[in-house]
This record gives C-alpha cells, sequence and structure tokens, in this order.
C-alpha cells in the first residue's frame, strides 16, 4: 500500500496535485475523494481531468450525480452528495463506472464504501485554513 500526506496552499496548488497524480492513473481505476463540503474535492478532480487531457470546464455534477467527459480516457465524475442509501447507488448502475473502462472519480464516497472496489485510491481532504488543505493519498 502506498501512502503520502500533501499541504497545498491554494486552489491552484490543489489543482496542480490532480495534474500530477492524473499521469500514472489508467482506464478501470476508482479515485475515491472523501472529505468535508468545501476541501476541495471538485477543485482536484479539475486538476485530474486537466492531467487526463480533458477540454472540457469540469464541475461538480451535483445534480445531475454523473458527468463523463473524455481525455486520454473516460472520466466518469460521481457525485454522491445529494444520495442517502446505498440502494440509490446501487440504482445509478454504479458497477458500469467503477468497473468500467475510465477512469471513475467519486465525491462523497464514504457513502459507497460497502460498494468501492479493494484496487482504488483514497484521497482524503482536510480543511486546515481558508487556502490551506491537507491532502493524504493512498492506493490499495
Amino acid at each position: 500500500m502506498f501512502k503520502k500526506k500533501i499541504i497545498t496552499s491554494s486552489p491552484e496548488e490543489t489543482k496542480k496535485l490532480g495534474e500530477k497524480i492524473a499521469q500514472v492513473f489508467y482506464p478501470g481505476l476508482v479515485v475515491a475523494l472523501f472529505g468535508p463540503l468545501g476541501s476541495g474535492k471538485t477543485c482536484l478532480t479539475q486538476g485530474i481531468c486537466s492531467g487526463l487531457g480533458v477540454k472540457d470546464f469540469v464541475v461538480s455534477p451535483s445534480f445531475v450525480l454523473i458527468n463523463e467527459y473524455q481525455g486520454k480516457y473516460k472520466v466518469y465524475h460521481i457525485d454522491l452528495f445529494r444520495l442517502e442509501k446505498l440502494s440509490e447507488i446501487i440504482n445509478l448502475g454504479y458497477e458500469e463506472y467503477f468497473y468500467g473502462d475510465g477512469v471513475c472519480i467519486v465525491e462523497w464516497a464514504e457513502k459507497a464504501s460497502a460498494l468501492l472496489p479493494e484496487k482504488r485510491i483514497d484521497i482524503h481532504l482536510k480543511i486546515l485554513s481558508e487556502n490551506e488543505r491537507e491532502i493524504r493519498i493512498e492506493e490499495f
């Protein structure tokens, strides 16, 4: 298992970190994002998408739940914030995304913990101050 902890001092640094880590991502990978509201999950996702060659403007899919982007690979960006029950996640057809042919990024991944594949990357974001974030990356 790989673990790394990084402190970023601005949204731009968080995006740059996303661009950097995306260089080792591959089709079929699930990236599970954990952290409170405003911790930078979408900002990190924007960087990951940029690092994967996505040209579209990346936004949190809070109301549509899933956005699909095309870059070097397909990118599935899932936001589980509004879902309350595991059955709602199951009804999304999560298997298509978790075990699909793209990189799957899941915000509020704790809501799907029982469904997440064993082989994945967990990223925990913690608010340290208005601009600083502690980002802990664990690969399983």
